[in-house]
């Protein structure tokens, strides 16, 4: 059973008070693994306080919507609570010391694979801490904390959070670090390794059904992408780092000194490429998003989260270093030029990406696909591809002698948070380690939606671009159906509406758009989003498609019969002519070199 909870941390206003640490207790029951229960004592506390649950800027999943059983009391009688706002409470009482109980109820699991950053309760464990986890005082965000877990028999517990003696007892020195500090508790493995040094701690939590895996090989993969980066930036930036590890879940969260991710055992007994990639990922964001930070961007708050333009440096050129720290580190099988020509047909293939630009992608991420009119950009994949091109730029211009990697440490030492980087410090910083100017590239490709041109690219490496369309086949050689269409539910409407975001469909061209109401097909009503996925994908080519619409309030059919499509094929080739040098510098990146 999937279940998150909440730790609230009440400190003290911003005065000499406000140096007291708080104390928290939070207590497992085995026998009801519902939520949990938080005691907290605030020594020397104020007539009144302000308590606020963060959100963070990527996952503001609002748990304030759980809290239940929220008391205070003094040591004069029960202090007055009242609910300011969503994310706010306040406490109003005598002064002195505050003893805080409460418990957070939340809803069953969705049924679906559990998010890794999500907090969990199960009976061999489960995942507590950050914005999940934690309230605070607005107003003293620089007090410090002291939090003792109290677990179920046999339970362990791993976090970035300094130890505070025996016992599941840490300590945190202020908010915003006891915010970034998942717990993940149960019944955990545990390795350790060091690079340069620096401990590193690996938890996994297994499931009880979780099949068996080479854990060494898993270990020394994480080492290896630590000893990488390390490498790369000179210098590892955390006392100790951790990562916590989660059979059954999907997908990671980073954080200054530790990741969550999902690391299925399934997958890590097979392919385990996917894991690795997302581990990959959320570590590179201890340096790039973490302590590199988009200025205005992140930082503690409990408003909604903000937006920003550098999505596609700070998440696209993190997933462009995470294939590099993999193959630095040798754990990359398939060629480097088999995996760009992949990314280039799926960027090639999207009709957003011709319309959204990088910073523009990044900025509407959240909008949904009623925006744009079902066009999307897609500010990772943009970004992967735009640093894969600047490195590739960088590498020509400097003889090889620099790369993106020299732009990334330059970034890092002089945008440090809190003060962040914009667009314009990525433009400078990149031309200053290229010798040249990039004003007109990031006007074309990062501010602008102009494509990218991968066989201007690659021409360095004495490669050009063969890009040509190809029909989409099965198996067995027969067409496949034109499927490019989805459904989706919009907020307070019970019909779900249509996305078409290929102007090039079968459904586009049949005079259907993005947003229009479902009413049915062939016949049949769509009540719901499967009510028209289910049908879509049985669909074969040559089948009759009658779909009934509602735009605007009026009735709109479309009537068309199924038919195949194309994909776009990109292909690598020599060109004609390649010179010792352009070998020399194909070898160089083909290897990941710095």
């Amino acid at each position: 059973m999937r279940l998150s909870i909440l730790l609230l941390s009440i400190l003290l206003p911003a005065t000499a008070a406000a140096q007291d640490a708080v104390e928290y207790v939070l207590t497992v029951d085995s026998a009801d693994l519902s939520g949990w229960t938080v005691e907290m004592r605030i020594p020397r506390a104020p007539r009144t306080l302000r308590l606020a649950m963060a959100a963070h800027p990527e996952y503001d999943d609002r748990f304030w919507r759980y809290v239940r059983d929220f008391s205070a009391a003094t040591a004069a009688g029960p202090a007055q609570v009242v609910r300011e706002d969503s994310a706010v409470w306040r406490l109003s009482g005598p002064g002195g010391e505050v003893a805080v109980r409460y418990r957070i109820q939340l809803p069953p699991p969705d049924g679906g694979v559990r998010p890794s950053w999500v907090p969990f309760l199960a009976p061999t464990g489960g995942l507590t801490g950050g914005p999940h986890a934690w309230m605070y005082a607005l107003g003293a965000e620089n007090a410090p904390a002291r939090v003792e877990l109290r677990l179920p028999r046999g339970w362990d517990a791993a976090t970035a959070l300094p130890s505070a003696g025996p016992g599941h007892r840490f300590t945190a020195p202020e908010v915003a670090t006891l915010l970034d500090s998942p717990v993940l508790i149960g019944r955990l493995w545990k390795w350790n390794f060091q690079v340069d040094g620096v401990p590193h701690r690996v938890a996994y939590w297994p499931r009880p059904d979780g099949v068996p895996f080479d854990t060494a090989a898993l270990v020394d993969a994480l080492h290896g992408m630590a000893r990488e980066a390390g490498a790369m930036f000179r210098g590892l930036p955390y006392p100790e780092f951790v990562f916590l590890l989660q059979d059954g879940a999907y997908g990671g969260l980073e954080h200054a000194n530790s990741t969550t991710l999902g690391a299925p055992s399934q997958e890590l007994a097979g392919d385990r490429a996917d894991v690795l990639l997302s581990a990959a990922h959320e570590y590179f964001h201890a340096w790039n998003l973490v302590r590199l930070r988009p200025a205005g961007w992140g930082g503690l708050t409990h408003l909604p989260p903000g937006r920003t333009r550098e999505l596609w440096w700070s998440e696209g050129v993190t997933m462009y270093y995470a294939d590099v720290l993999q193959r630095r580190a040798g754990l990359v099988r398939t060629p480097r030029l088999d995996v760009l020509a992949g990314r280039a047909e799926s960027y090639l293939e999207n009709p957003g990406i011709g319309a959204i630009s990088p910073e523009q992608a990044g900025w509407i991420a959240e909008e949904g696909p009623q925006a744009n009119d079902g066009l999307g950009g897609d500010h990772y994949l943009q970004g992967e591809l735009t640093g894969a091109v600047l490195d590739l730029v960088i590498r020509d211009s400097t003889g090889g002698r620099r790369s993106l990697d020299d732009v990334m440490r330059a970034l890092l030492a002089n945008h440090p948070q809190p003060r962040g980087y914009t667009g314009a410090d990525v433009e400078r910083a990149a031309s200053a380690v290229c010798g040249c100017s990039l004003a007109g590239f990031f006007a074309r490709h990062v501010r602008g939606a102009e494509r990218l041109d991968f066989a201007a690219a690659v021409r360095p490496l004495g490669l050009t671009a063969r890009i040509r369309p190809e029909p989409v086949v099965d198996s067995a050689g027969r067409p496949e159906p034109d499927l490019r269409a989805w459904a989706y539910d919009s907020p307070g409407e019970t019909a779900p509406r249509l996305l078409v975001a290929d102007p090039r469909s079968a459904w586009s061209r049949a005079g259907l758009r993005t947003r229009d109401v479902l009413v049915s097909m062939n016949g049949t009503p769509i009540t719901d989003r499967r009510g028209f996925l289910g049908p879509m994908r049985a669909l074969r080519v040559g089948d009759r498609v009658r779909i009934d619409v509602l735009r605007d309030g009026r009735p709109f059919t479309a009537d068309f019969v199924m038919g195949g499509y194309e994909r776009t094929r990109v292909e690598f080739v020599d060109l004609p002519t390649v010179t010792p040098e352009q070998r020399a510098a194909r070898a160089r990146w083909l290897a990941a070199a710095p």
